[in-house]
């Protein structure tokens, strides 16, 4: 069972107030540069993780921020979640294309900074 909202290419190109309290791309935004958000957009750049796989990427989040930050994006249409009925049940989570869009550039921020702090990127 894969969830997730889906944006329409109406919802995408609707303008939005973002200074208003009650705007929904406020929240979008909201929750993709939360704390954690971020670092959950990054950890599944590359791959789907389980819940347990995304814990262990993502050193100092406890488990009830990580499954907070997870309905989040979820919610936002950022992140997909599959889960298998097993027992215990097998959670995977995965990046949406509108999640894709909007993590690429964090992912480019973090290597940009990652590379300005390395010894040999240093100016």
């Amino acid at each position: 069972m894969t969830e997730g909202i889906q944006h329409s290419q109406a919802e995408a190109g609707k303008r939005y107030d973002v200074f208003h309290t009650d705007c929904l791309a406020r929240d979008v935004v909201d929750h993709v540069t939360s704390r954690w958000g971020v670092w959950v957009l990054i950890s599944l750049r590359s791959h789907d993780l389980r819940f347990y796989e995304l814990r262990e990427s993502i050193q100092g989040i406890s488990e009830k921020m990580l499954a907070q930050t997870l309905r989040a994006l979820v919610q936002d249409g950022l992140l997909w979640r599959e889960v298998e009925p097993t027992t215990p049940p097998q959670v995977t989570y995965g990046l949406t294309d509108f999640g894709r869009d909007v993590g690429e550039p964090l992912t480019e921020l973090f290597d940009r900074i990652t590379q300005r702090l390395s010894p040999s990127g240093a100016g």
